[in-house]
């Protein structure tokens, strides 16, 4: 009984916040915060850019996403695998042992950190 409550406030959770970033723009709205990483060093960090991508997403604009924050716009689809697997962890405990295997796990980290020094470099 519980896990289906937590399923639907986590759904409802996800709707309103959906409805915030598509009605509102984080390039100009004061409610979303700033990055916090990029205002003390003047560098963008892995993530700068996600809120105004998750925007242009809700309005279809994949290739604005990609300019916002493209890493984000890739990793999409695995994270959406991730959160199946979590799911089906019990039904399906070898694709959850094949997504967190330790090799992947340290190639998505490194994955981060070369966008993380590339969008710097390229002022991306």
């Amino acid at each position: 009984m519980r896990r289906p409550l937590i399923i639907l406030l986590v759904a409802a959770l996800l709707l309103v916040l959906g409805l915030v970033y598509y009605a509102l723009d984080p390039s100009s709205s004061t409610l979303f915060p700033r990055c916090t990483f990029l205002s003390l060093t003047g560098y963008k960090c892995p993530g700068c850019g996600s809120q105004r991508a998750v925007h242009a997403l809700l309005h279809g604009d994949l290739a604005g996403a990609f300019r916002y924050n493209a890493l984000l716009l890739i990793a999409i689809p695995w994270i959406a695998l991730c959160l199946y697997a979590e799911s089906r962890r019990t039904r399906n405990p070898r694709l959850y042992a094949r997504l967190n295997a330790p090799l992947l796990i340290w190639l998505f980290l490194a994955m981060v950190l070369i966008w993380w020094l590339l969008r710097n470099i390229f002022n991306w």
